[in-house]
């Protein structure tokens, strides 16, 4: 069956005052009637690229055409293409939903019969009938969800962006909000391109992913086809002492049936997120009296500090300083395994260990994930709360510039 690109991304780069790269010279399709996911960590470059299809950012380079619309030579054909779900919420809460729905339709120009239908219609397709002329301070999460997701829909787009669609709802409405958008992706004829961090909901959603970390693309195919490049079970061997995790992964390597070893990163080569709120209130020029009291040092690995500057256009490199510094991995506990026949093999791996000397916490086997496939292709598991100390800088100097006014290279 012939399938018809509804989206063409070619060399697409978005860099900030020259010096940060958010997204780096990508290259992609997206089928009409797919639903196509970016999975990776916060500030990875999701939802810069997703601005930038939906002519919110202009590229640095680059281009793309959505739905036969170049970005750059007619935004407004694309605009009328798309409907956008953003990651943070953008209802008006002391308007009802149906009033939040017919305000949405008023801007897309749909007349007052259009609207009227259409409202009635998208309502019982989120399930949200009963609950339209409630104000939408009354509505718990989830609903509010997907009265975002009827709001997106409305001006019968041809794709819908879902930004992190289920980030903060608890597993449970997580779960329903995956249902609603396989059904709107069946019913409404629409493709879904979602951002996310959640291998989970990647895998279970997805009919495409692309794993993207520090602005590029490092892995593209079906969920099936990404887990089947590791062959064989994985084995986590959790230790009781980093040193020891250390102490064991060179020996653990070396053995003939072991595919690969690959450490999972701990919190020593990430900053907290109190040292986080540090520096977002200093980039805001505030005083930097955040949970850290104020400290002027902000902590790094194995006990590494660094002062960091008040001048926020000096972060940057003060950020450098401290990453450079962290060097390779080496606070982890837990070593991943790659092997086949994984029962059979787990006595002889204990056995090794405890000649060793050493003391393991904990021994699991599974089939191979999402999360070992990002992890076999980053070299670091990823994470619900929190990127690398330079992906979160560069998602919050984005913010700060966005914010300013600054005009981005």
């Amino acid at each position: 069956m012939n399938t018809i690109s509804i989206i063409e991304v070619k060399e697409l780069t978005k860099t900030f005052n020259g010096d940060v790269t958010a997204v780096d010279n990508i290259s992609f399709t997206v089928e009409e009637g797919e639903i196509f996911g970016f999975l990776g960590p916060n500030g990875a470059g999701k939802t810069t690229t997703l601005n930038m299809l939906a002519t919110i950012l202009r590229p640095t380079s680059g281009t793309a055409v959505v739905n036969g619309f170049d970005i750059h030579e007619n935004p407004d054909a694309v605009r009328r293409s798309i409907g956008f779900v953003f990651q943070d919420p953008t209802l008006d809460t002391e308007l009802t939903g149906r009033e939040n729905l017919d305000f949405h339709g008023r801007l897309y120009g749909l007349t007052k019969k259009e609207r009227e239908e259409r409202i009635k219609e998208i309502l019982e397709v989120v399930q949200l009938t009963d609950r339209a002329d409630n104000y939408v301070k009354t509505y718990s999460g989830g609903m509010k969800r997907r009265l975002e997701i009827a709001r997106g829909l409305l001006h019968y787009p041809k794709v819908l962006f879902l930004d992190e669609p289920t980030l903060g709802l608890d597993p449970q409405t997580r779960r329903a909000i995956w249902d609603y958008i396989a059904k709107l992706n069946q019913e409404q004829n629409v493709t879904i391109i979602l951002t996310t961090h959640y291998t989970e909901e990647a895998d279970h959603l997805c009919n495409r992913i692309q794993i993207i970390d520090f602005g590029k693309i490092v892995a593209n195919d079906t969920p099936e086809n990404l887990k089947a490049t590791l062959q064989g079970d994985v084995i986590g061997l959790t230790f009781k002492e980093a040193k020891d995790a250390q102490q064991m992964l060179s020996k653990l390597n070396a053995l003939e049936w072991v595919r690969s070893a690959i450490p999972v990163s701990g919190s020593g080569n990430q900053v907290g997120m109190s040292q986080m709120s540090v520096l977002m209130q200093r980039m805001a020029g505030g005083s930097g009296m955040g949970m850290m009291g104020g400290m002027g040092n902000v902590g790094g690995p194995s006990g590494m500090t660094a002062q960091m500057p008040k001048d926020p256009d000096k972060i940057a490199e003060a950020m450098n300083k401290l990453h450079q510094q962290a060097g390779p991995l080496r606070n982890f506990h837990q070593i991943n395994l790659l092997v086949d026949n994984a029962s059979r093999r787990i006595p002889g791996l204990v056995k090794i260990v405890d000649e060793a000397g050493v003391e393991l916490d904990s021994v699991q086997m599974h089939k191979p994930t999402l999360d070992d496939v990002f992890l076999s292709v980053t070299g670091r598991s990823i994470r619900d709360e929190s990127g690398s100390m330079m992906q979160m800088f560069r998602q919050h100097r984005m913010i700060r510039q966005a914010r300013g006014g600054r005009t981005p290279h």
